[in-house]
Order: structure tokens, then C-alpha cells, then sequence
């Protein structure tokens, strides 16, 4: 698993790593561009647009949305990958920070139209991920949704099949997502497949019919 240095030290390179794995069609980055337009243009659907990017890396797709008119609200442990994205961005609220470790503090204070996360939550445990969605899905906004686009999974057999294929190039740090273990956390937790590798997941926030209560819904 990379640390904060090791993705300073790929920052200036990475957007070209992630665009030739996916060009190629190849692990781990098949599909990448699809699911982040995707994302795209499901964020610009909504008719309000706050936007919170776990893990924006260099803010390739949420430089897209901040050139729409979106409110961007971000969290990255990379110091140089926060530089680069303000440049893109320049009133953007970017803050430092170990997610692993949950949001810090400004982020905890807004509610979000949309939060997205891609490629990024596999640097967390499967526990990790359950307590951390949990801990986002309060600062959505009525309607609001959260996306993650990953290297993902539908079952763990699935998984291991495609460790066995792809062999010593398989990253053995990362914890990928594995589709129906997330969905016995999260039962209406959507799924979609965007490559043999890769998918997107989504969570709708909704207020029950006569309830005070919200839950969280796919859609």
C-alpha cells in the first residue's frame, strides 16, 4: 500500500498510468474513464450541486464538475496531489488527510448533494469501508447520493479468479470491493459492472414516507 510520500511521488505521473491501463483495457484500471463519466453525469442530474471527493487525487473528474458550477469539497493524503488539483480548481475547499482515519473536521461540518470516491477506498480494510460509508452517509443531503467506482468485485470467488489470471502484476496491498459482502451491510447498495474489474456502487439517501427517519436506498 502506498504511503502519503509514495503518492506524492506518483502524482505527476499518474493520471498517464491510469489512462494506459485503461486504454489497454487492463488491470486495474479497465473502465476507469467510463465510471468516472458516468459519475459525471449522474452528479449534474441533481438540481443542487455540492460536491465531496474522498481521495480526488489530481481532480480529474472533479475539475469537471467544478468547471459546471459545482461547489467542491475534497480530502487526499497527498500533498502534491492537493497542489496539482488546485491549479485545476482554485476555489475549491481541499484539505489534507488520512481517510482511513475519517473526515477531518471542515468536511464534517456540510451536508453534500453527492459524495464520490473513485479509487480509492480500496486502501481501506472491508471493515474500514462499512464504518467509513456510515460515518458519510449523515452528510448527504436529501436525495443525495454517494458513488464509488473501484476495482471491484460481484462475489469473492469472482475476485479470486481473476487474482489467479492476472498473477504477480496483482496488487496484493489493496483490498478490493467485494459486491454481495458490501450489500450485507448496505442491503440496497446498487451495483453495476463496468469492466472485468472495475464497477460502480451507489447509495441514494430518502426520507421514508411519514417518517422522520431517512434510509438509504440505491436508484
Amino acid at each position: 500500500m502506498l504511503s502519503d510520500r509514495g503518492f506524492d511521488l506518483w502524482a505527476d505521473g499518474y493520471d498517464r498510468s491510469v489512462g494506459l491501463s485503461d486504454e489497454d483495457g487492463t488491470y486495474p484500471f479497465a473502465g476507469y474513464r467510463q465510471i468516472l463519466n458516468e459519475i459525471y453525469n449522474r452528479v449534474l442530474m441533481g438540481k443542487r450541486k455540492t460536491v465531496l471527493d474522498i481521495g480526488f487525487g489530481t481532480g480529474t473528474l472533479t475539475a469537471r464538475l467544478y468547471g459546471q458550477g459545482c461547489s467542491v469539497w475534497g480530502q487526499d493524503f497527498s500533498e502534491r496531489m492537493i497542489e496539482l488539483a488546485k491549479k485545476k480548481m482554485s476555489g475549491a475547499r481541499l484539505y489534507q488527510g488520512d481517510f482511513s482515519k475519517g473526515l477531518v473536521e471542515e468536511l464534517r461540518q456540510n451536508k453534500y448533494d453527492a459524495i464520490i470516491a473513485t479509487y480509492s477506498l480500496h486502501h481501506l480494510t472491508d471493515s474500514c469501508k462499512v464504518s467509513f460509508l456510515k460515518e458519510l452517509l449523515p452528510l448527504l443531503d436529501e436525495g443525495g447520493r454517494i458513488f464509488i467506482g473501484d476495482v471491484a468485485f460481484e462475489t469473492r470467488a469472482e475476485l479470486e479468479r481473476s487474482r489467479e489470471l492476472i498473477g504477480g502484476e496483482w496488487d496484493e496491498e489493496e483490498i478490493y470491493f467485494v459486491a454481495d459482502e458490501m450489500k450485507k451491510e448496505f442491503p440496497q447498495m446498487r451495483f453495476e459492472r463496468f469492466s472485468f474489474c472495475s464497477g460502480l456502487f451507489t447509495l441514494k439517501k430518502q426520507r421514508m414516507p411519514g417518517s422522520a427517519r431517512s434510509s438509504y436506498v440505491e436508484h
